[in-house]
């Protein structure tokens, strides 16, 4: 027996075959269904037209209401005339609502200015884009303008513009009453014949009273230095922050109609002395 052949092992490597295989296939059935899992979560997607789209990153910008994420810039790119940054969002499925008519996007981004401090979040994560929707019976809509500034948070109050050659206050210089802060510039923009500047003011809710027809403004931006070399010099300013960014102050006649939103007033380097002697007796509501 000694002389019959030794029988050779047989390899069996259709099984160690398979478990190869089954590596790959597994990790893309994972891939397939976090991808399917994350497609169920996926809303409508948008496109706001934005100036300037600067810093905006494909899959890492969020879009934001009430400080939750509610999308995610999708695409980026320039409008055909190239004026505009196209921006694409892709909302989530639970905030699909924002897409209607009414809804106000705009680019958040640090902003440091005397008395006020915004966006400093986005310092190291880049900017973002926050979102207010429209109303909840607005109509369907996936294309947007994106706002230049961020909506006022104010709510009420009175709107009203004041025109001038060349301002020299900024957005969220102070509007004074007596020397008492009772609004604030919203903005600044071009007359719609471009020969002035527009300044966009808010009166805040309880002052709204305050600004009557016949309501002059004059500019309080600035120092205002007066005396000689012999007297001395008298240097006065409103305050510090309307030294730093420009300041709006005004009075109202007695015996005049309450202003209407809107209404278009005159901005004046200085105030004339009829001006300081008007003492309307305007009741203010007391503060809540």
């Amino acid at each position: 027996m000694t002389g019959d052949p030794v029988p050779k092992a047989r390899v069996r490597r259709r099984k160690l075959f398979r478990l190869i295989w089954m590596v790959p296939v597994m990790a893309i059935a994972v891939a397939a269904y976090l991808v399917f899992h994350r497609m169920q979560d996926y809303g409508p997607e948008i496109t706001v037209s934005f100036s300037d789209g600067g810093g905006l990153r494909v899959g890492q910008t969020p879009v934001r209401y009430r400080g939750v994420q509610v999308g995610e810039v999708t695409g980026v790119k320039l409008s055909k005339d190239e004026k505009k940054a196209l921006v694409r969002i892709r909302l989530i499925k639970s905030a699909e609502g924002i897409a209607r008519d009414g809804s106000r996007f705009w680019i958040v981004r640090p902003h440091v200015g005397f008395g006020q401090v915004t966006g400093l979040g986005t310092v190291l994560s880049g900017p973002e884009i926050n979102v207010i929707p429209g109303k909840p019976e607005a109509k369907t809509e996936f294309n947007f303008t994106g706002l230049e500034n961020p909506p006022s948070t104010i709510e009420g109050g009175l709107r009203i513009v004041v025109r001038a050659a060349r301002p020299k206050m900024r957005a969220d210089a102070p509007v004074y009453y007596r020397g008492v802060e009772v609004g604030t510039v919203q903005k600044l923009d071009l007359a719609p014949n471009s020969l002035s500047a527009d300044i966009h003011i808010v009166i805040y809710p309880r002052y709204v009273n305050l600004v009557r027809e016949g309501t002059t403004f004059w500019d309080v931006s600035g120092l205002n230095i007066s005396g000689g070399v012999m007297k001395g010099l008298d240097v006065q300013f409103e305050s510090l922050r309307a030294f730093i960014t420009g300041g709006i102050e005004f009075a109202s006649p007695p015996g005049t109609a309450r202003a209407k939103p809107n209404t278009v007033f005159f901005l004046y380097d200085e105030p004339k002395k009829e001006w300081l002697a008007w003492a309307p007796k305007i009741p203010i509501p007391a503060e809540k």
